[in-house]
């Protein structure tokens, strides 16, 4: 769990970044923090690894104060993955990857069963790309080496500052697909910054929009689309995906299921195709499960589980 506690943040030329921001982030959740430019989104998540310090309050994890702990130990516990991606490019795919592990002091064979699992995961075979060197990777390519060397020791918290933003949109919606995977079989508390409202829904277990340096609301991408807390809020999000979602949330699952990740296979609950979206995405977080298995008279139709049905619900048009 990371707590702030009435966190303010001014520069040196006067600029107030935070003005008394206290919140909490639970342990294991993908938490997306959102707001136009010059909010304090990107200082926020700064502070968690030390990279800037608060003018005043203080931040905990697991209600240890990261003011008493060595910036440079403190970073060797957090991955950090940001827009410019930062590999190294005169160092081999597999060398970027092992640098904390080998700043960490780990066994040759550790660390190298560690990456060659991480590649796996983000879909890069390891015997194709670790001999490679960055500028011989495609922009998608190294935004993944990128989330594996932020992995690769292990750490609980994974620090992400809109790291996708300068992909190709085809690209950008496949790592949004595969972080979303990814963290449902990794289970890390990963603080997520972006300004794309889209993205935000879509991968958030959880979404903390901010505004001058101050915490509008917090709460689950439904929660956020349902009940905006404010106008400010409820502009960010747009008028047409309020709208869009209540349309959506009307249809029946059956339009909606899917046979694309047999993993759900394990994390499902069974559910009749004649079920509503909205009650569907209701179930999915009260219940926690991963998906729902669609079924009609017995028969299986797919799964679905909050992604896609979020996903839908902001797509251009309405599928039919």
């Amino acid at each position: 769990m990371i707590r702030f506690e009435n966190i303010t943040k001014v520069f040196p030329d006067g600029t107030k970044a935070l003005q008394g921001v206290t919140l909490t982030i639970p342990k294991k959740q993908l938490v997306v923090i959102i707001g136009p430019s010059g909010c304090g989104k990107t200082t926020l998540l700064k502070l968690i690894n030390r990279i800037e310090t608060p003018t005043s309050g203080e931040i905990y994890v697991e209600e240890k104060a990261i003011s008493s702990v060595d910036p440079v130990e403190l970073r060797k516990t957090i991955g950090y993955v940001i827009q410019r991606i930062g590999l190294f490019p005169h160092m081999t795919i597999e060398k970027n990857a092992a640098l904390v592990p080998n700043l960490k002091g780990w066994p040759k064979e550790k660390t190298t069963t560690r990456i060659h699992e991480l590649m796996n995961m983000v879909g890069l075979e390891p015997d194709q790309f670790l001999r490679k060197y960055p500028l011989e990777l495609s922009g998608g390519q190294q935004q993944r080496i990128g989330v594996v060397r932020a992995l690769a020791a292990n750490p609980d918290i994974i620090l992400m500052d809109e790291p996708f933003s300068a992909l190709d949109p085809i690209s950008r919606e496949q790592l949004q697909n595969e972080i979303k995977h990814l963290q449902e079989k990794i289970n890390k508390t990963i603080i997520f910054v972006t300004h794309d409202i889209d993205e935000a829904l879509k991968i958030a277990d959880m979404i903390v929009v901010m505004k001058d340096g101050m915490v509008e609301q917090v709460a689950t991408p439904t929660q956020i689309i349902e009940n905006p807390i404010n106008d400010f809020v409820k502009n960010f999000i747009g008028i047409e995906r309020i709208n869009r979602k209540k349309s959506i949330g009307k249809r029946e699952l059956q339009d909606f299921a899917s046979f694309f990740d047999s993993e759900w296979e394990s994390f499902y609950l069974e559910v009749d195709a004649s079920m509503l979206v909205e009650e569907a995405i209701a179930l999915l977080e009260n219940e926690g499960a991963r998906g729902l298995l669609v079924k009609h008279s017995n028969e299986v139709l797919g799964f679905v589980n909050q992604s896609i049905l979020l996903r839908a619900m902001l797509a251009k048009e309405e599928v039919v």
